[in-house]
């Protein structure tokens, strides 16, 4: 399987959508919170038209930044905003910090809790096995993550198809009757542009998957694929939760919600350790992202790199630091803080890549 993800094809179009996918998903979509949130709620047919939104957004953005980066092989966040920003690149790194220490933070807390409820694994054992986990993918590096991410999406894809197959292959539940008394809230475009905004904050952390690319083709193809493997999962669970709207809309976990209304029973552990892993994805990509940073900062001052111990070092030191700021409420800070730090992502990187980036590039 492995192999097969070294062939050109699966490099340029599949793994960098994957990758992508991987660690946008995280526990909020992975458990489709998020998803109720900014499409469900606007009804059946606005949460598909708030998806085709933030779908057109995030391949264009990616689009963009996968060709910036290629064409000024900037791969790492550093040297990308440098080229973008000049001296203002240090606010991308402000932002994307505060935005590391909150995911690492909570992924923490969910991988805790998923074992402990689902498997009766002590708290603090479920942290040490994603702490593990997450030290020796960053220990191998960038390829072997690249490629662990891009196995786990295919097996991610697997499980909310099984989800969805399931869910309509039980009695009562009719995706036509959903839609035929179907109401579309008013938001839903402004929806579908936020979710996009919110999960691009993530992508020039990525950038390492896009060292294969050779064309402005390939990049502004591989864009508009990897928005649309990012989407796809989004995509499913709209057409399930829509079929209990509106008694989804309150529920904190919706995926296990509806298992437990349809009887889904045997799916629940599948699911449990589907979600796990993508924690563990979102973790190591985002680590990696970091990694590479110090690495482009280390060549270009030092003409070294980082060890691959060090890597592991950084990873796990990384985990640790987020578990322990958590306890002191700064996860709590930086999350009443998350609306302002979007639009922080949109001034310092969407506008300016979309503008003076683009510019840049074409001219």
């Amino acid at each position: 399987m492995l192999d097969i993800l070294d062939r050109r094809f699966f490099r340029v179009y599949i793994i960098p959508g994957a990758v992508f996918q991987s660690v946008m998903v995280g526990g909020g979509y992975g458990t489709g919170r998020e998803i109720v949130e900014y499409f469900t709620s606007y009804g059946a047919v606005g949460g598909l038209l708030g998806i085709g939104v933030a779908y057109l957004v995030l391949a264009l953005v990616l689009a963009a930044t996968f060709e910036f980066s290629r064409y000024f092989s900037a791969y790492d966040y550093r040297s990308f905003f440098k080229q973008l920003l000049g001296r203002g690149w240090i606010a991308f790194e402000v932002l994307i910090i505060l935005l590391f220490l909150l995911i690492l933070a909570v992924l923490g807390s969910a991988a805790g809790n998923i074992l402990r409820d689902d498997f009766g694994i002590p708290y603090v054992v479920g942290m040490l096995i994603l702490l593990g986990v997450v030290g020796v993918l960053t220990f191998y590096g960038q390829k072997f993550i690249a490629k662990a991410l891009t196995f786990w999406s295919f097996f991610l894809y697997a499980v909310f198809f099984a989800f969805f197959i399931s869910v309509f292959n039980g009695d009562g539940v009719s995706l036509s009757d959903a839609f035929e008394h179907a109401e579309t809230q008013s938001g839903w475009w402004w929806s579908g542009f936020k979710y996009a905004l919110y999960n691009l904050a993530v992508a020039p952390l990525l950038l390492y998957v896009v060292r294969g690319l050779e064309t402005r083709g390939e990049a502004l193809r591989s864009g508009a694929v990897a928005g649309a493997i990012a989407l796809a999962p989004a995509l499913v669970f709209q057409l399930v939760f829509v079929t209990a709207w509106p008694g989804v809309l309150n529920e904190a976990i919706p995926v296990y919600w509806m298992m437990g209304q349809l009887g889904l029973t045997a799916l629940v552990v599948t699911f449990s350790v589907m979600l796990f892993g993508t924690f563990i994805e979102t973790g190591a990509g985002m680590l990696q992202g970091i990694n590479d940073r110090i690495d482009g900062y280390l060549a270009e001052t030092r003409g070294t790199s980082l060890s691959p111990i060090a890597r592991a070092s950084i990873a796990v030191s990384a985990i640790l630091l987020s578990a322990g700021l958590s306890l002191w409420g700064i996860t709590s800070l930086i999350a009443k803080g998350y609306g302002t730090m979007a639009w922080g992502f949109l001034a310092v990187y969407v506008i300016p890549l979309m503008t003076i980036g683009v510019y840049r590039i074409w001219k």
